[in-house]
């Protein structure tokens, strides 16, 4: 399976951390924060987090403060279509593709509900083919993307499509408000909203360079269910989120990995580019030290994280994208993705050599 083209979308409105925090403190809401709790959103604003800014479905901060659980489906409804629809229209400029030439589309979110999905909206608004096969994926939370890309290779492989849309989109500002629980708080200072989408097919484009997923591995744990995951708490989501997260994300990352590289008897040094989920700061620091990785090596999650938080399932195709517009050296890439669950996937690249004229 290869890569014919991938794109982005995030809303127009961009915040700086900076901002968040003098507006959050200004709100009468904050005042009934407990001061643990107005400590903590603080902290995560203001401190060094890896995050400058996000981009949020919200003409001013102050939206975020109105809170009930039809406010917050509406600004899914609203936006999630728009932001997963510019993503796959970028997509298909980027692989030279008309609608028409798709033969299956695969939607993941998990910020928002709709029914019917995503792919409703995509083939509406594309104006794909009556006949397209349409799969929406649901609950995969930030990891989402690697089942979708998965899900798209099978298509391929049955032949019931030569051509496949993924697009994963998420609303995370729709699972913003404020109450004492600290999983929540952290979470409205570190996740933005944004889509992301990718054109896969059989065969490559011809002479450009290739992107090929070649295997993959993944890990599901539910005896680590209760550490990330959603509940629906008053009408409202909201996420759980606690402090074994980073260590979690290394030790299924790892064991992802070296599981996959052993079945392909591959030495981990050979991977030319990690392309990691940005879950926040201190997970990226937790997937360095278990790898030993440099810097430079997670400059393109790094990147994700510092532009736009963590964007839940798009993050990691947010990162894919932006080391495949790099200009990229042949060989073996690492493309990780984890999450709700506790699940972590893992997926091998091989990207080719740039042909010859």
């Amino acid at each position: 399976m290869y890569f014919l083209g991938m794109g982005t979308a995030v809303p127009a409105t961009r915040y700086l951390q900076t901002e968040g925090w003098e507006s959050v403190r200004t709100t009468p809401a904050f005042a009934t924060l407990r001061p643990r709790s107005q400590a903590i959103l603080r902290k995560v604003l203001l401190g060094d987090n890896g995050i400058e800014s996000r981009h949020l479905a919200l003409a001013s901060l102050e939206e975020a403060y109105a809170v009930d659980p039809d406010t917050l489906h509406q600004r899914f409804r609203q936006h999630a279509p728009d932001l997963a629809t510019a993503a796959a229209r970028q997509a298909l400029a980027d692989a030279r593709l008309d609608p028409g030439e798709v033969d299956a589309v695969v939607a993941t979110t998990c910020t928002g509900y709709l029914c019917p999905g995503l792919t409703s909206f995509l083939a509406e608004r594309l104006g794909l083919r009556r006949t397209i096969v349409g799969l929406d994926l649901v609950g995969l939370g930030c990891g989402a993307a690697l089942p979708a890309l998965q899900v798209a290779q099978a298509y391929l492989r049955s032949g019931l499509a030569r051509r496949v849309l993924v697009v994963c989109a998420e609303v995370c500002s729709a699972a913003f408000y404020l109450d004492d629980d600290p999983g929540v708080l952290i979470s409205a200072c570190l996740f933005g909203d944004g889509a992301a989408a990718a054109v896969l097919a059989s065969e490559p484009v011809p002479h450009t360079r290739s992107v090929r997923w070649h295997s993959w591995n993944t890990r599901l744990e539910p005896a680590d269910r209760e550490k990330l995951r959603f509940e629906t708490c008053r009408g409202m989501l909201r996420n759980i989120l606690t402090l074994e997260v980073p260590s979690l994300a290394a030790r299924h990352a790892g064991e992802v990995c070296d599981e996959l590289l052993a079945r392909e008897g591959l030495d981990r040094s050979v991977i030319r580019e990690w392309i990691l989920h940005a879950g926040g700061r201190d997970v990226l620091n937790a997937l360095q030290r278990r790898w030993s990785l440099t810097d430079s090596a997670l400059r393109h999650s790094a990147g994700v994280l510092r532009e736009h938080g963590n964007l839940s399932s798009p993050s990691v195709l947010f990162a894919l994208a932006a080391a495949r517009a790099e200009a990229p050296e042949p060989g073996w890439w690492w493309l990780s993705s984890f999450g709700a669950g506790f699940t972590c996937h893992g997926a091998l690249l091989e990207v080719g050599k740039l042909p010859q004229y």
